[in-house]
């Protein structure tokens, strides 16, 4: 059973600052065989490649419609949901989901617009920057003696689990991970989370609410406390108008509105 080309086109694997371009025409492999084919590139060391290609071994066509963009906030922008495919880390506190849960609900969400699975560079996976644009992590749990895994493996690991997510619906692919047609309100963009998270940061500065504390640990917290919320693009609309006229009445006891 093959994944409905409207699901596979909604679940994207991002692989950021990729080094050796047969991981990427492994990677682009990797997801043919599952039924899945939406690939973005962010800021390759080296692509188009010949070694790139001759890895795909079939999967060329995969391999042809990547995009390549400058950074992970790009390749993630209309995006309602992204999971971070890392180590464990205590730096960057993220709901973490074993590979069987992420591809669950990866399936699920994407019925109600595009998500994305991310996975890092190969020496040195995701930075703490872009692990604050994920809504979650995803960690797959190898042999602690030797966890060390090949890009391209996680990619079919987590390829795998997708699909595996689908065939559990069913031959009709009608289970409960469906499109909603009732009219559920359109979930946030990470686009538009961004803009709100960045307005929010800028409100609490204009109110003084920090007080000495660190900005960036409240703003960890705050930004967690949202994206566990699942917001709708008008629920953002709502919270952002409250944060201008924070901002405008902030401004005119300061005199500069």
């Amino acid at each position: 059973m093959e994944t409905p080309a409207n699901i596979a086109q909604d679940i994207r694997f991002v692989l950021v600052g990729t080094q050796h371009p047969g991981n990427i025409g492994a990677a682009a492999r990797a997801l043919k065989t599952m039924g899945l084919s939406r690939l973005v590139l962010v800021a390759p060391e080296e692509f188009p490649s010949e070694e790139a290609r001759r890895r795909a071994a079939g999967a060329e066509d995969v391999l042809a419609a990547a995009a390549v963009v400058p950074d992970l906030a790009a390749a993630v922008a209309d995006c309602r949901f992204v999971l971070g495919c890392t180590a464990r880390s205590r730096r960057v506190q993220l709901e973490e989901l074993v590979p069987r849960a992420a591809g669950e609900k990866l399936l699920a969400l994407a019925g109600d617009g595009p998500v994305a699975l991310v996975f890092g560079r190969e020496r040195t996976g995701l930075t703490n920057e872009e692990l604050q644009l994920c809504h979650a992590a995803v960690h797959i749990p190898a042999n602690p003696e030797y966890s060390s895994l090949n890009l391209a493996a996680a990619v079919q690991v987590l390829a795998y689990e997708v699909r595996m997510a689908w065939l559990a619906r069913g031959p009709a692919g009608d289970g409960p991970a469906g499109r909603d047609a009732a009219g559920r309100e359109q979930p946030a963009s990470h686009a538009q989370l961004e803009s709100f998270f960045a307005q929010l940061a800028e409100t609490l500065d204009e109110i003084d609410f920090y007080k000495g504390r660190s900005p960036d640990s409240a703003m960890r917290k705050l930004r967690r406390l949202f994206l566990r919320a699942d917001l709708s693009e008008r629920e953002v609309r709502l919270l952002r108008g409250v944060l201008a006229d924070a901002q405008r009445m902030a401004r005119q006891a300061a005199g500069t509105g």
